[in-house]
């Protein structure tokens, strides 16, 4: 395992490389939760993201050898492009495998960092398949892998965040009660954990998944890392199928709690952060605060820091993050509703079964051959979230065979 020592080492080379990110203490949030909340801002980072610490550390440490023969990475963006802008700067080719599903704005920005040293391979739903192809890859052509977070030398350099927390805290008088991290493969929580519990062990490290990817809470509850047959790859930064097994030696040695948040709380957050305190964070990145939520109660009157690993959020995605909010919120539904085959039905439906302030946001006739007399799929706005109960007795009672989708993950997903 990494040592505190292993951090230092590798702050030593990274101090004139990578931005010394703020550490902001965050008035609305202090003022919400009723605690003292500071940011550690790797959003601001150069590639927008803590992943340029690792990649570029680990870069530093091949050999003249095995720097010209090149380097292989899998990565769903961040990595990607912290190995890019690495190599770019020390002139060295890299192969660069990502997930077909990966956000257009991510692999953009990967060709930006890396230019002409850099090769991208889209490969693989997840980012799982995308590393085994990757690592076949890197055999095939005798190069080097550059892991995303099982490697010691990147866990050193992404350890380095919590290095500059503690340095920046001390400087200002600051004594944390807990540290948020988020959780993907574990790369950043095993290097941010390693170095608190040896400088101030004091400090409550609490691990942050996405709840539809939660695959170090796999690995506690296991004993093992293990693979999980599905993710959510909604906060594609942290949508990790299975954790390393160094990263979960680590963390099951330093991590004091994890704590999953729903994608919709996530996506609600996002938003928020946005649009009150001006922060644009990536799903993955504003996990960590959507966990002030879910832990409201036991941070009351505490000072804690949540770290925003990143920023790099696709503007295309908006809807879909504003749709997983309202859903969260109680605001959106979904249903699959029979119509009466008689005229004035769907008159009916909107007059007596909606709420006066409700809306239709989404009308489809599910089989478009029986149209005007087949189920409906039917996205409901309300008004007033709390009349929820109220539109499910007046749907009953138009139609007692409805479907609701809420909860239903897998028909959601083919009908939505």
């Amino acid at each position: 395992m990494i040592t505190a020592k292993d951090v230092v080492k590798a702050n030593d080379v990274l101090k004139t490389v990578v931005e010394r990110t703020p550490l902001d203490f965050d008035r609305y949030l202090s003022e919400k939760y009723g605690a003292t909340v500071y940011l550690k801002r790797e959003n601001m980072q150069k590639v927008r993201s803590f992943k340029i610490r690792g990649a570029y550390y680990a870069i530093s440490q091949l050999s003249d050898e095995e720097k010209a023969r090149g380097v292989v990475c899998a990565s769903a963006g961040n990595h990607a492009q912290g190995v890019a802008f690495t190599c770019n700067e020390m002139k060295i080719p890299a192969t660069i495998f990502m997930p077909v599903t990966t956000p257009q704005q991510k692999i953009g920005q990967v060709q930006f960092f890396g230019g002409s040293f850099v090769t991208i391979k889209l490969v693989g739903d997840t980012f799982d398949a995308s590393a085994q192809a990757a690592q076949e890859f890197t055999k095939a052509e005798g190069m080097t892998f550059i892991d995303p977070f099982d490697d010691f030398n990147v866990q050193a350099g992404q350890g380095t965040v919590a290095y500059e927390i503690y340095e920046q805290a001390q400087a200002e008088g600051v004594s944390f009660d807990s540290i948020f991290v988020p959780v993907g493969g574990g790369g950043l929580i095993s290097g941010v954990s390693t170095y608190i519990k040896d400088c101030a062990p004091e400090i409550e490290v609490i691990g942050v998944e996405a709840s539809g990817a939660r695959s170090m809470r796999a690995a506690f509850d296991k004993g093992h890392p293990v693979k999980l047959e599905e993710i959510d790859k909604f906060a594609d930064g942290i949508a990790v199928q299975k954790v390393g097994s160094n990263t979960y030696e680590v963390a099951r040695k330093n991590v004091d709690r994890l704590v999953g948040v729903d994608e919709g709380l996530i996506s609600e957050t996002l938003i928020d952060m946005y649009s009150k305190q001006g922060i644009i964070a990536e799903p993955a990145g504003a996990a960590s605060i959507a966990a002030l939520e879910v832990m409201k109660e036991e941070i009351a009157g505490k000072t804690v820091v949540c770290i925003i690993s990143g920023g790099n959020n696709d503007i295309n995605r908006m809807p879909e993050m504003e749709e997983r909010a309202l859903i969260y919120d109680g605001v959106k539904h979904y249903f699959v509703v029979n119509f009466p085959q008689r005229p004035g039905a769907l008159r009916e439906f909107v007059n007596d079964i909606l709420g006066p302030n409700d809306d239709i946001t989404r009308f489809e006739y599910i089989k478009r051959a029986n149209k005007g007399t087949g189920p409906v799929l039917i996205g409901v706005t309300l008004g007033d979230k709390n009349d929820y109960a109220g539109l499910i007795d007046r749907l009953s009672a138009f139609d007692p065979g409805y479907i609701n989708l809420h909860g239903n993950e897998t028909l959601y997903n083919m009908l939505v």
